[in-house]
């Protein structure tokens, strides 16, 4: 579609009479109001928005931050905690016997085992060592990850309300269990903005394991309520990274700089006329569509890394869409000053087949989650970088379904599960919160996936209470209106 063509289309005398009519309108109700007459679009867009250089919030950071970046790895569908990071020996002893009611109390459960009468304890499925100085426990399916852990804080008490997934990734990703919300790339995005004009503020990789693939929506790096600009950016394997960036066929460059200079004089006239702040959106997107013509292929041809890199990510590494190969592009990405880097991988969503999927799975993200942690260190960006790792809940200590030989299964578990963080002001080979006997209940320093958000954006030098945004007559915020607190334990 050429929207030159398609203004002129509409430029019709029965559309010149209807738009004709809403500056009289405008004029009217700011009649009305006097100076409260403020347009929803001027009261949705806080004035101070544009005038930072890098597109951020002029009042942010609010203080000196710890981290320039996030690579956020986010595990979809609920790795089982029990099985890669949460383990307690003394569990072995009560496999195949019943959990006792006392421990499961009355937590809501899902359908998938609501009707069961029988919950025997399934225990760990794996073998366990201790690591680093620390002597944390870890999985022997994660056996690259075990050698970073002295570089990393295991959080082994995160909890959600939410129990289905996507109730849980949404409550995780946006502050709140409904979808509409703005996502925490966003809120970074529109408070910090980026270094790099040529690429967006926030961008998303998606790749997937050999489990079961719950969906993932768009919704989930959307901008909710914010300005549409601040949405995430899915970059794609293959030969088109980003759709529609290309010309298209007989436009060249400067007929494509022309074309976009017109549309921008028509957009910024409809601004003037209607304040609508999307137009303004709309003519920043064209302009960075434009640029990243130039700066995507550039980072998606990877032809000047060197061996060493290969050797380090591993064979993966040059699988394009692989979650290795997205560890690489992220921190391409972050070299290049992107702040919010968000990597899902889908397939943890293992129930009966969780023995086999789950060991498949952590091969898929354990050598290249490792080595990004090295790569970034060697590279001297470990200290301004914040990586997070963890899903939107846990799995349970009991057995969905029958316990057999050949089954194995655990349901969704919000009440306790486990996360790490690494890099930027996080503690060194540190573990914090701790769970009861059967890795169920938290026994020590609770951590709400709230909490965890405001960490995030604490580490990037944002006071989560600060950083609002005036929709439906509230101050929206990543952590919404429940108490969240910054985990000043596992802080330097």
């Amino acid at each position: 579609m050429n929207p030159i063509l398609e203004y002129q289309r509409n430029l019709t005398r029965r559309s010149l009479l209807m738009n004709s009519t809403r500056p009289l309108g405008a004029a009217a109700v700011a009649s009305l109001m006097g100076n409260a007459g403020v347009s929803a679009a001027q009261a949705a867009t806080p004035a101070n928005m544009s005038a930072a250089a890098n597109g951020g919030l002029p009042s942010l950071p609010h203080f000196a931050p710890k981290a320039k970046r996030v690579i956020y790895l986010f595990m979809a569908g609920g790795p089982s905690h029990i099985d890669t990071f949460d383990y307690h020996p003394e569990i072995r002893e009560h496999h195949g016997k019943e959990l006792p009611n006392s421990v499961r109390g009355d937590q809501r459960i899902t359908t998938m085992t609501s009707g069961q009468k029988s919950f025997p304890v399934v225990a760990p499925m794996f073998e366990f060592k201790q690591h680093g100085k620390h002597g944390t426990w870890v999985s022997e399916i994660l056996p690259n990850v075990a050698k970073v852990v002295d570089d990393m804080t295991i959080i082994k008490s995160v909890h959600t309300e939410a129990i289905n997934h996507d109730p849980a990734i949404t409550y995780i990703n946006t502050g709140f269990q409904q979808p509409g919300k703005a996502t925490m790339g966003a809120w970074v995005s529109y408070g910090l903005g980026s270094p790099n004009k040529n690429l967006p503020a926030y961008i998303v990789m998606i790749s997937k394991g050999p489990g079961q693939k719950q969906a993932l929506y768009s919704r989930l790096w959307g901008s909710g309520f914010l300005p549409s600009k601040h949405q995430g950016v899915a970059l794609r394997a293959g030969a088109e990274p980003v759709l529609y960036l290309n010309d298209p066929p007989g436009i060249d460059r400067k007929m494509r700089r022309r074309m976009l200079d017109r549309i921008a004089k028509i957009n910024q006239q409809h601004y003037e006329e209607f304040g609508d702040p999307e137009t303004q959106t709309r003519i920043a997107q064209y302009e960075m569509a434009f640029r990243m013509q130039t700066s995507v292929p550039d980072l998606m041809e990877m032809t000047d890394e060197p061996k060493s890199t290969y050797d380090l990510y591993g064979p993966e590494a040059k699988k394009p869409g692989s979650f290795t190969r997205n560890c690489i592009i992220a921190r391409r990405l972050a070299e290049r000053g992107v702040p919010f880097i968000q990597l899902f991988h889908r397939g943890w969503d293992q129930h009966g087949s969780l023995p086999k999927l789950i060991r498949g799975q952590c091969e898929t993200i354990d050598q290249g989650a490792a080595a990004l942690i090295k790569d970034l260190k060697q590279r001297g960006m470990f200290e301004d970088t914040l990586v997070v790792w963890g899903g939107e809940f846990g799995r349970t200590i009991y057995s969905q379904g029958k316990l057999t030989a050949d089954n194995h299964g655990r349901d969704h578990h919000g009440r306790s599960f486990t996360m790490w963080m690494a890099g930027a002001g996080i503690k060194r080979g540190f573990e914090f919160g701790r769970t009861d006997d059967y890795s169920y209940n938290i026994v020590e320093n609770p951590v709400h996936i709230r909490d965890m958000s405001a960490t995030i954006l604490h580490q990037l030098g944002i006071d989560h209470e600060r950083l609002t945004f005036r929709y439906q007559g509230l101050d929206q915020s990543l952590t919404g209106t429940e108490p969240a607190r910054v985990i000043d334990e596992i802080l330097v």
